[in-house]
């Protein structure tokens, strides 16, 4: 049956006692709240579960279990994020550059994704245009302000507009 949410705010010293009752080995406390401060306690408790005793709803550690052992997990899962993020970011270049690439040569068209001609359902094509309108509206990118003080045309070509879209900090 549900309940209230009647969990309260603690402070990370108050997290430190806590972990510690539950025999959690904490060895530098100041060091243990600074990173319960920066990282955060809910966050951290994702790599602490594993440390735990069975059954873990006892919330009860395994004896030597220790808060750096859960901080090198959540630093190996951080590294291990990065790295496949990055690995991600160049798979999802290489894709873009390929399809803009082969589009352009089979149209003959550096304006395709603009073309309306290209598009077999038309309510993709507004969705994408509005989606390029609205990207290129608010862009800052130097390489679309020089398109459109050095062309007349209304959209840049299309590699231009998938650069544009990879080069979205919120994406």
């Amino acid at each position: 049956m549900k309940q209230l949410f009647t969990k309260t705010f603690y402070f990370p010293q108050q997290h430190i006692v806590l972990l510690k009752n539950r025999g959690l080995l904490i060895a530098d406390e100041e060091k243990a709240a600074g990173y319960i401060y920066n990282i955060d306690y809910f966050r951290l408790s994702a790599y602490f579960y594993p440390l735990l005793k069975f059954p873990k709803e006892q919330h009860l550690y395994k004896p030597g279990a220790t808060f750096v052992q859960a901080l090198n997990m959540y630093r190996f899962d951080r590294k291990l994020r990065l790295l496949l993020f990055n690995e991600i970011e160049k798979i999802e270049v290489a894709i873009c550059s390929c399809i803009t690439n082969a589009v352009s040569e089979y149209f003959n068209d550096l304006f395709w994704i603009t073309n309306p001609t290209y598009f077999f359902n038309m309510q993709s094509f507004r969705y994408t245009q509005d989606t390029i309108d609205a990207e290129l509206k608010k862009s800052k990118e130097d390489f679309i302000l020089h398109f459109r003080s050095a062309y007349t045309d209304d959209y840049p070509p299309a590699w231009m507009i998938t650069l544009q879209d990879l080069h979205e900090p919120e994406r």
